[in-house]
C-alpha cells in the first residue's frame, strides 16, 4: 500500500461516496511522508487522475509534488496542472484537507510570479477562493494571494469583484491586513478613492498589540489618498484605534505628515519644493506616483475654493490664483473637473470665461430613488447582521468569562473609590 501505484489505484477505487472518500482521506494521511519523498515521481500520476472526481488525491499528489523547491523549468510544467485542478476540484473533497490546498494555491501563486506571468494565476485564484469559503462574508487566507496577482498583472477590475463583498468571518488577523492594504492598492489603481480610504482606515485601526510593516505602509498611503479626496488630513485617529497605532504611527510617517501641513497652505509651490526635496524617500516607498496625484489635486481644490467666492471667472484670472502655466491649462483642468463631477460650470470659449453653477441634482429621479433605496437595504442588512453577532458574543464562554472577571475587578474599585455625595 506504500507504493505508488497502490496509492493511485486506492484513489481511483474510493473517489465515488462520502464514506469511500472519509477512508481514502485516512490512507493518504498515512502515505504522506512517502508521497513526499517520491516527490519527484509523482508528476506523471496526474495524467492517471481525474481532478474533479479524484479530487482528494489528486490535491495529495500536487502537494507533494511542490514540496520541494522547484526550478523555472519545473514551474513551467506543473502551472498548467495546478490550473486545471483548481478549476474542476470538487470543493466538499479539497474542504477535508483545506491546509493542503491553501498551501499548493500559494505554491501556485509563487510559481507563477516565478514565471512572470502573474496574469496566469488570476483567474484559478478567484476560483480557489469561492471553493474555500464557507460563504461569501469568509475572509480565507487566499483573499489576499488573489489580489496581489491582481495587483501585480494590473486586473484591478478582476479584484474589484470581490472587494464589494461584506466581510464578517476572519480565518487570520494577518489576512485581514493584507486584505484591506491591497484592496486598498487596487482601488487606488482604479481611482475609487472613496472606497481605498475605508479599506485603508480598516488597516490603520484594527486591533494589533504592536506595530506592524502593513499598518505603516497603509497610513502612508491613507494619508495621501486623504488629500486627494477629501483635500484634507488628519492626524487625529479614532478611539477604537489600538493604542500601538495611536503611539507609534506618526513617527513612522512624519515626511507624509509633513507633505499633508504643506498641502494644508495651499501653496503650490512650497508644496512641489518639499516633494522634490523628498522625492528619494518617495520613491523608494513606491509612493512617488501617488504623491504627485497629490501635488496635481491641489490645483483642483484651489479651483473648487475660487466656486464659493466666484460665480463668473476669466481663465486667465483662474491661472493667475491656482498658479497654472497659461489659461490653456486652466481650461482643460477645469474640463477635466467638469467631466468628473467636481464642480459645475460652463466655460464660454468665445471671451474665455467659466460661469460656476449650483449642483443640478434634484435627488427625485428614479436612478437616484433606487441609489438611496440601495443604501438603506444595505444598512438594514448590516444591522441585523451586528445584532446577531452581538447575541452570539453575548453568549461565548469565554466573553461571559472575561466579562466576570473585568466586572468583578471594576466592583471592587468602585468600592473603595465611592464617589462623595453632596446635598443640593
Amino acid at each position: 500500500m506504500n507504493s505508488l501505484e497502490g496509492v493511485v489505484v486506492q484513489i481511483q477505487g474510493l473517489s465515488s461516496s462520502a464514506g469511500d472518500i472519509s477512508r481514502l482521506h485516512v490512507i493518504l494521511k498515512q502515505a504522506e511522508e512517502s508521497l513526499r519523498s517520491e516527490s519527484t515521481r509523482l508528476s506523471p500520476i496526474l495524467n492517471q487522475l481525474d481532478p474533479s472526481n479524484h479530487s482528494l488525491g489528486y490535491l495529495y499528489i500536487l502537494e507533494a509534488c511542490t514540496s520541494a523547491s522547484v526550478s523555472k523549468e519545473q514551474a513551467a510544467m506543473l502551472v498548467p496542472y495546478i490550473a486545471r485542478f483548481i478549476s474542476y476540484c470538487a470543493p466538499e473533497q479539497i474542504r477535508l484537507a483545506p491546509e493542503k490546498f491553501i498551501a499548493v494555491c500559494k505554491r501556485f501563486k509563487d510559481q507563477v510570479m516565478l514565471l512572470g506571468t502573474p496574469m496566469r494565476g488570476v483567474a484559478p485564484l478567484q476560483a480557489a477562493v469561492r471553493k474555500l469559503q464557507n460563504s461569501s462574508e469568509h475572509l480565507t487566507t487566499l483573499h489576499p494571494e488573489f489580489l496581489l496577482l491582481c495587483l501585480l498583472a494590473k486586473c484591478y477590475k478582476t479584484g474589484l469583484s470581490i472587494l464589494e463583498e461584506d466581510i464578517f468571518e476572519v480565518d487570520q488577523p494577518r489576512d485581514l491586513f493584507l486584505y484591506c492594504y491591497y484592496g486598498g492598492m487596487i482601488c487606488i489603481g482604479q481611482k475609487r478613492f472613496r472606497k481605498a480610504l475605508e479599506l485603508l482606515h480598516n488597516v490603520v485601526t484594527a486591533p494589533m498589540s504592536s506595530i506592524n510593516a502593513i499598518a505603516v505602509e497603509a497610513y502612508k498611503k491613507y494619508i495621501l489618498v486623504s488629500l486627494i479626496h477629501n483635500g484634507q488630513f488628519s492626524t487625529s485617529l479614532p478611539k477604537y484605534t489600538s493604542s500601538a497605532a495611536q503611539r507609534n504611527l506618526k513617527n513612522h510617517c512624519q515626511p507624509y505628515i509633513e507633505l499633508a501641513n504643506s498641502y494644508s497652505t495651499g501653496k503650490i509651490a512650497e508644496l512641489e519644493q518639499y516633494v522634490q526635496t523628498n522625492e528619494e524617500k518617495f520613491e523608494s516607498d513606491n509612493n512617488l506616483g501617488l504623491v504627485k496625484q497629490v501635488v496635481s489635486s491641489m490645483y483642483k481644490r484651489n479651483i473648487q475654493r475660487l466656486t464659493q467666492t466666484y460665480l463668473t471667472l476669466s481663465l486667465q484670472d483662474i491661472a493667475n490664483t491656482v498658479q497654472l502655466n497659461s489659461p490653456k491649462e486652466a481650461e482643460m483642468h477645469v474640463l477635466q473637473m467638469i467631466q468628473d463631477g467636481e464642480i459645475f460650470a460652463t466655460i464660454n470659449q468665445k471671451d474665455g470665461m467659466v460661469r460656476f453653477l449650483e449642483d443640478p441634482e434634484q435627488y427625485k429621479s428614479c436612478e437616484m430613488i433606487e441609489r438611496i433605496d440601495s443604501s438603506i437595504q444595505r444598512i438594514m442588512s448590516l444591522s441585523r447582521k451586528l445584532t446577531t453577532m452581538e447575541e452570539q458574543m453575548s453568549c461565548d464562554p469565554q466573553y461571559l468569562a472575561k466579562a466576570g472577571r473585568e466586572r468583578q475587578r471594576f466592583d471592587f474599585d468602585d468600592f473603595d473609590t465611592v464617589p462623595q455625595k453632596f446635598n443640593i
